[in-house]
């Protein structure tokens, strides 16, 4: 599990907590981090704490869609419910992780420390998840937040092996799956369905319902052939 999994970290503000992140990320064996809206983060170095090897790897990326667009399912951090979209607890969001193919790319998505990710940002993301805590407390630290999510994941024990799963059940990246999601909103807006006044609140809940899919080739090529045949309005 932890050689497929992708720390995507969008638009941090403070150096020392990339650092810890990934200080977090080597102490539970993960390897793999992305960041957003960064082209470099040299002061992470100060906090990483023998973990410079990954700041040394890291790849940076001018938007999230480009960082998760190779990868096959998206989870996302969020620290409080979002109106149209589903939330998994940290348990269920990581029994879904080790239900996926062995050669799924999984990216775990963190926002900005102050702002989290945008409603936009979620969108992007197959699940979100939340991480518990006690009422009326402020959200948890980047650092603290990766480093509770990557402990479990860890801890949820070795790489499971799935039995019989054929290629086809492999998600499509993320990018592709996307490009099907933004096909059925158009022919959606088309016929009249999505419309000026529900457009944000219905695209995304659509969003959340196909996301939760996590569209496979196959997923895929049925709801073309069904949106194929939706009619645009007169």
């Amino acid at each position: 599990m932890r050689t497929r999994c992708f720390v995507i970290l969008c638009r941090p503000e403070n150096p020392e907590n990339v650092g810890s992140v990934a200080r977090a990320m080597k102490n539970t064996g993960f390897g793999h981090l992305r960041i957003v809206g960064q082209e470099r983060m040299g002061a992470a170095f100060r906090t990483a704490v023998h973990a410079g090897d990954i700041l040394d790897g890291a790849s940076f990326y001018l938007d999230l869609r480009a960082a998760e667009a190779d990868l096959n399912v998206i989870f996302a951090a969020t620290s409080k419910p979002r109106k149209n979209f589903s939330i998994l607890s940290l348990e269920e969001a990581v029994e879904r992780m080790f239900s996926f193919p062995p050669l799924t790319g999984i990216g775990l998505v963190f926002g900005n420390e102050r702002t989290g990710l945008t409603s936009a940002e979620l969108r992007s993301s197959n699940y979100r998840f939340m991480i518990p805590q006690a009422g009326r407390q402020p959200s948890y630290n980047l650092a603290a937040a990766a480093l509770l999510t990557l402990f479990h994941i860890f801890r949820h024990g070795t790489e499971r092996l799935s039995e019989g799963v054929d290629s086809h059940d492999l998600p499509l990246p993320q990018a592709q799956q996307e490009e099907c999601i933004h096909f059925i909103i158009n022919k959606l807006e088309g016929n009249g369905f999505i419309h000026a006044t529900n457009r944000a609140h219905m695209t995304e809940r659509i969003f959340d319902l196909l996301g939760r899919l996590a569209l496979t080739a196959r997923d895929r090529k049925l709801l073309l052939a069904i949106f194929s045949h939706v009619g645009d309005g007169s």
